[in-house]
């Protein structure tokens, strides 16, 4: 009786509890994250924090004193304990009033992928909890907005900076570059191989030019020799000596034709040169002995100048001395040049460790160059795509309603655990009242409290007093004589 007493007692009891606390309403607003519409791999966002942790600094950020307390004066929430409380005591209530949950994703979807939101406000009045929810929802929309514009602007900011710092070095690293090949031009790693074929071919003209020295200084020795002989003969020939005849001078030309054929053939131009000047003289012998047969013997008169024989020596002497004097030039030429190529072959070592740091340095920042304009261009885009407003963003699914019941307290739920409450607590009276009785009622009573086996048992014998009010004896419990081992009867 006391259990069922007490569980109708508790449903009214707990709807009437439910009517005495203030009403609670709760709007609430579903906010879609609708992803970019360019596809990420054409424009790469640059937000690319996960939408959780990003939609959980937004919450800090908009649940904020400063964010929260203009819509408290804004709204006239909590006008009743405004004096009574701080201000931050307030901002706390509303902060529990403000509740933010995101919308599962469904299973074949990636967790990070977060479809949306919810905006739940709960306050006392509906149309002050529909006013508020819609402007915390507008708060995270202009927040969400603002975050990525500012966040691309300031990466492309820093981008531009460091592309300009990145060219200067570039511009650098070039000069210092084009400084070296200026100093080393022809030493370059790159010119090795022609400066080895330079190097052998100077090598051969410097051969030839040795040779053609060589026998230009022959040639000088022998025309000099002859022009000894010429000019020893004119002397003697102007003191009254007996002059060399032109027999004595082609004898000669012709030991030099044969010293000349020794040594080159008959088409090399000394040979064929000493040929010639043979049969100039043969001619000129000829001449003589027509003239001499001619005309009247010779009176013995000295000629007055030198034969041409003399002067003709005396220029191939010279003409020899200008070869042999551009010979010695060009020889001293081509050594020069023989020794800048082998300095640059065997400098080339050092210069082709100098030039691999050098270009090492400029590719280097060659490629930080190319890689930060790459990024910069990126990073452009994306802030042009977020002024746009085609990136990622939120949009409002479902405005804010106007609650028209109030989501606490709810009266039937109130009931329900007034019926449950009455149960428990008429089961934990009943329970504790029967722990209380001590009285026994049956054998095995006797036997847990006693601690001894049971023998016997007695019955009761009623009074036939106690026939007549049969019904009240039915309400007694019985009483039942029991013997147990070692009591006396």
């Amino acid at each position: 009786m006391l259990i069922l007493i007490l569980a109708l007692i508790g449903p009214p009891l707990g709807y009437g509890i439910s009517k005495a606390l203030p009403n609670r309403f709760k709007s609430t607003t579903l906010v879609l994250v609708e992803q970019p519409s360019v596809p990420t791999e054409f424009v790469k966002p640059v937000d690319t924090t996960d939408i959780n942790e990003r939609l959980a600094s937004m919450q800090q950020q908009i649940l904020s004193r400063t964010r929260l307390e203009p819509l408290i004066h804004q709204y006239g929430l909590f006008q009743s304990d405004i004096n009574k409380m701080s201000m931050d005591d307030l901002v706390g209530r509303l902060q529990k009033a403000i509740e933010v949950t995101p919308v599962l994703p469904m299973a074949e979807t990636r967790a990070s992928n977060l479809p949306g939101f919810f905006v739940n406000v709960t306050l006392d009045d509906a149309r002050t909890a529909q006013e508020v929810c819609t402007t915390v929802t507008s708060m995270f929309i202009e927040e969400n907005l603002r975050r990525r514009q500012a966040q691309s602007e300031d990466t492309t900011q820093f981008l531009s900076q460091q592309l300009t710092e990145a060219k200067a070095k570039l511009d650098e690293q070039d000069a210092k570059l084009a400084a070296f090949k200026g100093h080393y031009i022809g030493a370059l790693p790159d010119q090795e191989q022609t400066n080895l074929n330079l190097l052998t071919g100077l090598t051969s003209q410097l051969d030839a030019a040795s040779q053609a020295l060589a026998r230009a200084q022959q040639d000088k020795t022998f025309v000099q020799s002859m022009l000894t002989q010429q000019v020893a003969s004119y002397e003697a020939s102007k003191t009254g000596q007996s002059p060399e005849t032109m027999d004595q001078q082609l004898a000669a030309l012709q030991t030099q034709l044969a010293s000349l054929k020794a040594r080159y053939t008959d088409d090399y131009p000394d040979v064929i040169k000493a040929k010639a000047d043979i049969e100039a003289m043969q001619k000129k012998i000829a001449e003589n002995n027509a003239r001499k047969s001619a005309t009247e013997p010779d009176t013995g008169q000295k000629p007055s100048v030198e034969p041409s024989a003399i002067t003709q020596l005396r220029a191939q002497v010279h003409t020899y001395d200008q070869v042999i004097a551009e010979k010695t030039k060009e020889q001293e030429q081509i050594k020069q040049q023989i020794k800048m190529y082998q300095d640059r072959v065997q400098s080339s070592p050092a210069v082709e460790q100098q030039y691999k740091e050098l270009t090492r340095g400029y590719q280097t920042a060659l490629e930080s160059y190319n890689e930060l304009q790459k990024k910069r261009d990126d990073s452009s885009m994306a802030t042009e795509l977020e002024r746009k407003q085609q990136g990622e963003q939120f949009r409002v699914l479902d405005p804010a309603n106007l609650p028209e019941q109030p989501s606490f307290p709810n009266r039937p739920l109130f009931a329900l655990g007034g019926l449950g409450g009455g149960l428990a607590l008429g089961v934990g009276i009943a329970l504790f009242l029967e722990l209380q009785n001590t009285s026994m009622r049956s054998e095995r009573d006797v036997e847990f409290a006693l601690r001894l086996p049971v023998l016997a048992i007695v019955p009761a014998i009623e009074p036939v007093s106690s026939k007549k009010t049969k019904h009240s004896a039915q309400q007694l419990p019985p009483v039942d004589s029991t013997v147990t081992h070692g009591a006396r009867a």
